[in-house]
């Protein structure tokens, strides 16, 4: 019987399976989050499924149309009563028949995604681009025709100043019966940014105004529901970006548009599904109606920017990685698929820098200002594709770094997404080289005595990206891996946690009687790539700024708020720099995009300060390969760290092992 390749997204975990396999069965014995209550008699839907199908070069898969059997009786019968939601399947009931890409929707996760973008507590200044004006109409006189929404025109225009206003058809739909009902006297919504009537209400309504700020990353979107009056965000959410089936990283999406004829179509469409459900949830959540919501400003990276507005994102994938635009956009939220919003509810796309350093930078730029600052500050915003800005009220430099999806997880033994049981926190004692480590969902430490009773629920799942990140740092402090990244043998360490696993060694995190979660060799090469590709992109930053320092490191983004600074130094992610000299700014890309939803003067800065920032392109960089190389040791083969104190000094590759030397545990100076 002929074995298929099955690949789960958006966790990345695949394994082959023979035909007739039901991808139930498929997706539990790879330990993936599928969830399922009715034993699989296909009556619960719990186990909903989402086929991809087409090329996926970054996954070496091409599916095919007839990869998935066909519906049966009970997927039919279960279709005709509750309805599957389109292109979805029942995970209990649908089998592989050839390679699969499937993934996982939320709904269908027993263990939910952490969304962690929570809408930073910083406060805002209040300019909102839409304001509410109340005006009384004339009515109508058989003496003087006209129109209805010629009177509105001029009432505006008297009364408030407002003039050469677009009312969208949507709205002018529904004029004359809000006039009426209103008897004559409306309040109106304009958008003076694009001076747009947004939305038309019948009397004298004080209710207020709504707008969203989101950020629509390459693998979560998050949302912030404010109140435009006060600035308060009223509600926050977050999904996954359903994107992901198409490919972990932008590039993959790319190639995915490029190999699949309607593939940008597809990714564009799912999309703009996600984020008008998002927006009708949080206005759900809020206790408003979601006509109430007038305005969205939207940070993204270059190929979400492209996607998002049904541009083909293939120019980005080869140089010179040029834009469609670079600038500013403002169109119509209905022409993003914002459906149940105000009816001319306009949208706010802020600028993008490059082909490579999107909008999101942008917002990170503006919620950061680092050029007004006289430090020389680095700014790194990690994730899928990290992107950095260093400088400081001379000038300010941008690049992106292709760090790849391990940072969160993926390409890890045992990584998963950031969902409750996944290890979060790592410790290892330098002496007995034993671990202890804290899960997503629990506040104690897995060495407490209640830590089993306290986790029995979720379990211990796996890795996130935080957990592998302090892992692999503790194991250097802890002298297991040595600066090459190379793990010692059991006799090498002192530690029967270290176990060989074919010609390399693995660390043994925790196991019970069924399974263990271990750190290999090929996690800690993962983690080396991506942070090298981080610390080579601030390096080539560094060098056309002629500094090799800083003066304060800023971790940015949701991810980077998690990391461990001490941590992220011992790996040798960021450059050597005082420890107090590195902080979070949690989710910067989303605190700007607030700051633009709340202050119409901020986007005019914004679009200034993106004509200044200059652009290094890494992908083109003549050093970029010679740090890269360097930065591959943990945490480096040449720069120094004197802010880390001395490492332990081992040495594992070697016939033998090598003699190891005397460790030392490193404390920060």
């Amino acid at each position: 019987m002929t074995d298929h390749t099955v690949i789960f997204m958006p966790s990345g975990k695949r394994g082959t399976f023979a035909t007739g396999t039901p991808v139930l069965s498929a997706a539990r014995s790879l330990g993936v989050d599928l969830d399922s209550v009715c034993g699989g008699r296909g009556i619960c839907s719990k186990c909903q499924v989402q086929p991809g199908e087409g090329h996926f070069p970054k996954l070496g898969v091409t599916v095919s149309a007839d990869a998935l059997s066909c519906m049966n009786a009970v997927e039919r019968r279960y279709d005709e009563k509750r309805g599957l939601a389109p292109g979805r399947r029942l995970g209990c009931q649908a089998t592989v028949q050839g390679d699969l890409v499937v993934d996982v929707p939320a709904e269908s996760q027993v263990h939910r995604q952490v969304v962690r973008k929570a809408a930073t507590a910083r406060p805002v200044t209040l300019d909102p681009a839409t304001l509410a004006f109340t005006v009384v109409v004339e009515e109508p006189d058989m003496d003087a025709p006209s129109g209805d929404l010629e009177r509105l025109r001029a009432a505006l225009t008297r009364d408030h100043n407002l003039s050469d206003l677009t009312v969208p058809l949507e709205v002018l739909r529904g004029l004359q019966t809000t006039l009426r009902a209103g008897d004559w006297r409306v309040t109106v919504a304009v958008n003076l940014d694009t001076k747009t009537v947004a939305a038309i209400n019948p009397g004298d309504r004080q209710a207020p105004l709504y707008g969203l700020a989101i950020d629509l990353g390459s693998t979560t979107v998050a949302a912030h529901l404010c109140d435009l009056s006060t600035g308060d965000v009223l509600a926050s959410g977050g999904i996954m970006n359903p994107q992901i089936r198409f490919g972990e990283d932008l590039m993959s999406r790319v190639s995915y548009a490029m190999m699949n004829p309607g593939g940008d179509r597809d990714m564009t469409a799912a999309v703009r599904d996600a984020l008008g459900d998002l927006a009708r949830s949080l206005a759900e959540d809020a206790g408003i109606a979601a006509s109430d919501v007038v305005e969205a400003v939207i940070v993204c990276n270059p190929v979400m920017h492209h996607l998002l507005l049904g541009v083909d994102p293939v120019e980005l994938g080869q140089a010179p990685f040029a834009l469609a635009t670079s600038d500013a956009v403002r169109l119509a939220a209905s022409d993003l698929g914002f459906g149940g919003l105000a009816a001319g509810a306009q949208a706010y796309i802020l600028p993008c820098i490059a082909g490579h350093v999107g909008a999101d930078a942008a917002a990170v730029a503006l919620s950061e200002a680092p050029d007004t600052s006289d430090d020389m500050t680095l700014i790194v915003d990690v994730g899928t594709n990290a992107e950095l800005l260093l400088g400081n009220r001379q000038r300010v430099l941008a690049c992106s770094s292709p760090t790849g999806p391990a940072f969160e997880g993926a390409q890890i033994s045992a990584g998963q997404r950031a969902a409750p049981g996944a290890i979060e926190r790592v410790e290892i004692d330098p002496s007995t080289k034993a671990p202890r480590f804290r899960v997503i969902g629990c506040d104690l430490w897995s060495d407490d005595p209640a830590f089993a009773e306290a986790t029995a629920g979720t379990g211990i799942t796996g890795i996130c990206g935080s957990g592998i990140i302090e892992a692999v740092a503790e194991m250097r402090l802890a002298g297991l891996v040595d600066a090459n990244g190379l793990i010692g043998s059991a006799e090498q360490t002192g530690t029967e946690r270290c176990v060989p696993e074919g010609r390399t060694q693995s660390y043994v995190l925790w196991q019970d009687d069924t399974r263990r979660i271990c750190v290999t060799q090929g996690d800690i090469r993962a983690i080396q790539l991506a942070k090298s590709a981080l610390y080579a992109g601030a390096r080539l930053l560094m060098d056309e700024v002629g500094v090799d320092s800083v003066d304060r490191v800023t971790l940015a983004g949701a991810f980077g708020a998690h990391i461990s600074p001490h941590h992220a130094m011992v790996l040798g992610m960021i450059p050597d720099a005082p420890l107090e000299a590195v902080g979070s700014a949690g989710n910067a890309a989303g605190h700007g995009a607030r700051m633009a939803l709340c202050d119409r003067k901020m986007r005019l800065r914004i679009e200034d300060l993106v004509r200044r920032i200059e652009k290094v392109e890494t992908a083109v960089a003549p050093r970029f390969q010679e740090h890269f190389v360097a930065a591959n040791a943990i945490p480096h083969a040449v720069d120094p760290f004197p802010h880390l104190g001395p490492l332990p000094e081992v040495n594992f590759n070697t016939q033998s092992g090598g003699r190891r030397r005397r460790r030392q545990q490193v404390k920060a100076q």
